[in-house]
């Protein structure tokens, strides 16, 4: 399958790509005016010897607009948007709000070690169909998106991210602030200490590998030849889900046609299978894991599905020990997620 790729330089110098298995067709229309912001940094925290980022200008970004008024619309009359074209398959553009940014100064910050933000963030939109999900897109747009996320890694680590992760938040419950289904892409100057973490563990053992052969069989929602979905039995959330190709890549830029393929459909089983458990939309965030620089020898990649409500009229809350100690207690054991979610129907 061919990925075309239509690139466009926004009136306020934001990169614009439209990616489709079919050319793109169309002249570009009226722009959004550039916005104003003060750059983000970084700050070092010395208990948790990790990054903490700021980025105030992200207080002004679009909160829940109409769907008359959503910047993620194609190009219609009266109104202006994101995208300045009239349809489209996958859009990707510089978010209008970065956390973090190619150019920027290091501030001076008394007591305390900082650093420019130097990154990129990238918002990524599904599909021109405002009140669709990712959960009601066909196979093939799925299939597309994997494609685009692969891409985006190559490209962003070959400008020297040192990583960079696909994710989408899905859901007011969890602070989204635009329905129009989409995701963003971060890249990271920088290692976080979590996609670190993970890294070296993975460089210390076959963990996706030997997880995906030892699981209990009862744990897994899809057990195809080139491509599983499962309930970890470690899981950290009731209801989570992960993805991963069988065979070790060390992100989906590097799957083939026929395990991005799998992948693809067990993606949107498992999304089907969410949003039915209790008849309605599920919360969730979903991420990407791919290997940061220097990991690419030993990396699994997954997709990580974290749902946020444990039962119907239940959300799950990271409370006072999550966030205190940093151990999570789980409501539903993953034997008892998997048990229900293989009750349900994931078909389309």
């Amino acid at each position: 399958m061919v990925l075309h790729l239509h690139r466009h330089r926004k009136a306020d110098g934001r990169e614009l790509l439209l990616y489709g298995r079919a050319a793109h067709e169309g002249a570009a229309g009226a722009e959004l005016p550039p916005a104003d912001g003060v750059p983000p940094h970084l700050r070092w925290h010395p208990l948790r010897q990790e990054w903490v980022g700021y980025a105030g200008a992200r207080q002004a970004r679009t909160f829940l607009p109409e769907e008359s008024d959503c910047p993620l619309c194609p190009a219609r009359d009266g109104a202006t948007g994101e995208i300045p074209f009239t349809d489209f398959e996958v859009a990707v553009f510089e978010n209008r709000f970065p956390a973090f940014a190619e150019a920027g100064d290091a501030p001076g910050i008394a007591g305390v070690r900082s650093a420019a933000a130097r990154g990129r963030c990238e918002v990524v939109v599904f599909s021109a169909d405002h009140r669709g999900s990712l959960a009601t897109l066909p196979d093939e747009r799925i299939d597309l998106l994997i494609e685009v996320w692969g891409a985006r890694i190559m490209a962003l680590r070959e400008m020297g991210f040192a990583a960079v992760m696909p994710f989408e938040n899905r859901g007011e419950e969890i602070g989204v602030t635009l329905h129009h289904p989409h995701g963003q892409i971060y890249a990271f100057g920088f290692v976080p200490g979590q996609i670190a973490r993970a890294a070296e563990a993975q460089a210390a053992a076959p963990v996706i590998a030997r997880m995906i052969e030892e699981a209990d069989p009862a744990l897994f929602l899809h057990r195809g030849a080139r491509a599983v979905s499962l309930v970890p039995p470690f899981a950290m959330y009731p209801f989570e889900v992960w993805l991963a190709p069988r065979r070790r890549v060390p992100g989906p830029q590097h799957l083939d046609v026929e395990e991005r393929g799998e992948l693809a459909a067990a993606l949107g089983d498992a999304l089907r299978r969410l949003d039915r458990l209790f008849g309605m939309p599920m919360p969730y965030i979903l991420t990407v894991q791919a290997a940061p620089a220097g990991h690419d020898a030993s990396f699994h990649m997954t997709i990580e599905i974290k749902p946020f409500r444990r039962d119907r009229a239940k959300l799950k809350y990271l409370a006072g020990v999550e966030q205190g100690s940093g151990v999570f207690l789980v409501d539903v054991p993953p034997e008892e997620a998997a048990a229900r979610l293989r009750a349900v129907d994931g078909a389309r």
